[in-house]
């Protein structure tokens, strides 16, 4: 955080960006528009806030939902009223979902117009009211400071998320004289009672068949507490759907990722498991395997943990509930929970990771691009602290699948399932850690939601490598319609740009990949270009997934 700031009579524009500069933002991205022409007039006078101007509102708001994500601290998006503000809905919905800081800052209509339908007028608190923890409109610059100083409070407590202010042009321009605001306090986070962890050592105790389940909690501060208190117990750890890079995936006591095409062994090893400690994450349907594990009725006991009351009330019904902040939690099990004989757990955890090691193996699929070991290629040669990146589509499941995380804040998916997240994370993190290697892995329709944001990267230095996996098709789409409705294709065929000559042309090495011999040579290539970087992999549609031939799920779908 920065130092405090003095505020001296300004514009509620120039407020903000003071405002911004005491929250410790070092960035901010947006899409100019003329609704904030005052806050953009500001951001002038401060050079140690980096305005990243973006294509489309969309990937503004994943740029910045993905900041928040490696920062911890919210992510700062701009932009203006009504068609802007729509756009950047998919961010904010995202950063929702994933449980991750931003503010998101959207210019509105002047004061005196308001309720007559506008030019581009929307009432913000009814549009963003399910998906952002708070959504308000500054209507006095002699109040902006209380409303981002409290905006970026609420980004940060409890389950952290997005939080919505509007702000009329008109108030932007007006002059106030706001009260001092220094550096803002550390989000609260709330301890376990004695009586929570008695509960907690006498449950671990009895159990002979543990399995801890960590979810999307930032663990950038508690990481290496949790890998030693599981290390002091023996207890077999699975991370919930693109939370992989919360426990080192090394580690013998890695199981794997509960998430889309999850091991079938590693489902039938929840099911099986007496006790099942999960710290951090949410009941989503995606983690529960559409509510078919960890419901009520279930054998296993639950403990579930988590730094919102909220959310451990929305939770089925557990065993024991502890509303505690991971790092408070982890402190006090581990100073209160003297480690235990760990032979009758041997074997349990042994064969866990047995599974997870045959699964992290990549099988042959059709063509002469075997996706799957480039990906594990890839795992051998980068850095630990390379940070891997991509949207939605089935060709994410050999990412997650086969890629093995092994440091904090090395993964960026979105939990939401959004389209075109890849692109936009991969700028945003390279921005942020200009040193690391950052990889985006993205589909031929998944690029093609974000592609403009190519042009950012190029504008701003950002020498990420995109991988494109382009099979002409809608994969996931596809598939759901074989099974559903077989032999009636609708609406998943892709017509395709050149990708190679389209990245040129914004500034892109880019190069074509048809075999799987082919990518060590060029992953080189890119890697010295010493700019943005497109490697086109070739797939065909027939490999659907790891596990699954197109004509196959036809075949399956006919009986």
């Amino acid at each position: 955080m920065t130092e405090t700031v003095n505020l001296r009579t300004s514009s509620g524009g120039q407020i903000l960006v003071q405002c911004l500069q005491v929250e410790g933002v070092e960035r901010a991205f947006c899409v100019p528009g003329e609704s904030y022409l005052a806050v953009l007039d500001a951001f002038v006078d401060a050079p140690e806030i980096q305005v990243i101007t973006c294509r489309q509102e969309g990937g503004a708001a994943m740029m910045a939902a993905a900041d928040g994500k490696l920062s911890g601290n919210p992510g700062a998006c701009f932009v203006t009223r009504g068609p802007g503000a729509t756009n950047a809905s998919a961010g904010v919905h995202l950063a929702r979902q994933a449980s991750i800081p931003m503010v998101l800052f959207i210019g509105q209509v002047a004061r005196d117009t308001r309720d007559r339908e506008a030019f581009q007028e929307i009432d913000y608190r009814q549009m963003f009211g399910g998906i952002a923890k708070w959504v308000a409109e500054v209507d006095s610059a002699q109040r902006m400071a209380e409303y981002v100083q409290r905006a970026f409070a609420v980004a940060r407590a409890g389950r952290p998320g997005p939080v919505v202010l509007a702000l009329p042009e008109d108030m932007l321009r007006e002059t106030a004289t706001p009260p001092v605001l220094g550096t803002p306090p550390a989000p609260a986070s709330p301890s376990p009672n004695q009586a929570d962890i008695d509960h907690f050592n006498r449950l671990l105790t009895q159990s002979r068949k543990p399995l801890v389940l960590c979810g999307e909690a930032n663990w950038s501060d508690s990481r290496e507490q949790l890998h030693a208190w599981c290390e002091s117990h023996q207890l077999p750890v699975a991370a919930a759907f693109r939370c992989q890079d919360n426990f080192d995936n090394d580690n013998p006591l890695y199981i794997g990722d509960v998430g889309l095409g999850i091991n079938p062994a590693l489902r039938r090893r929840i099911e099986s498991a007496d006790l099942v400690i999960c710290l951090g994450g949410r009941f989503s349907e995606i983690v529960t395997q559409n509510y078919g594990i960890l419901q009520p009725g279930g054998q296993q006991k639950i403990i579930y943990v988590h730094p919102s009351a909220e959310e451990l009330a929305a939770a089925p019904a557990v065993e024991l509930a502890i509303n505690a902040g991971m790092e408070r939690l982890l402190s006090v099990l581990l100073d209160e929970s003297p480690p235990e004989a760990t032979a009758a757990r041997s074997s349990w955890v042994e064969s866990a990771r047995a599974d997870y090691e045959q699964w992290n193996s990549p099988q042959p699929i059709p063509g002469p691009l075997q996706y799957g070991e480039i990906v594990t290629w890839l795992r051998e040669q980068l850095e630990d602290d390379a940070i891997i990146c991509n949207g939605a589509g089935n060709y994410a499941i050999w990412v997650h699948r086969f890629f093995r995380y092994r440091r904090a804040n090395t993964q960026l998916a979105p939990i939401s399932g959004s389209m075109g997240y890849g692109l936009p994370a991969a700028i945003a993190a390279k921005l942020r850690f200009p040193q690391r290697q950052v990889i985006c892995f993205a589909g031929d329709g998944c690029l093609q939601m974000t592609l403009q944001e190519m042009a950012t990267a190029c504008q701003y230095g950002a020498n990420i490598l995109l991988i494109v996996v382009n099979n002409g098709s809608l994969g996931t789409i596809r598939m759901h319609q074989e099974r559903n409705y077989p032999g009636r294709t609708s609406a998943t065929d892709l017509y395709n740009p050149d990708f190679v000559a389209l990245a040129r042309a914004y500034g892109f090495h880019a190069e074509a990949v048809a075999e799987t011999q082919q990518f060590a040579s060029a992953y080189a290539a890119a890697t010295a270009a010493n700019k943005p970087a497109l490697l086109e992999l070739q797939l065909p549609l027939e490999a659907l997934t790891p596990n699954l031939k197109l004509s196959e799920l036809s075949k399956l779908s006919n009986l």
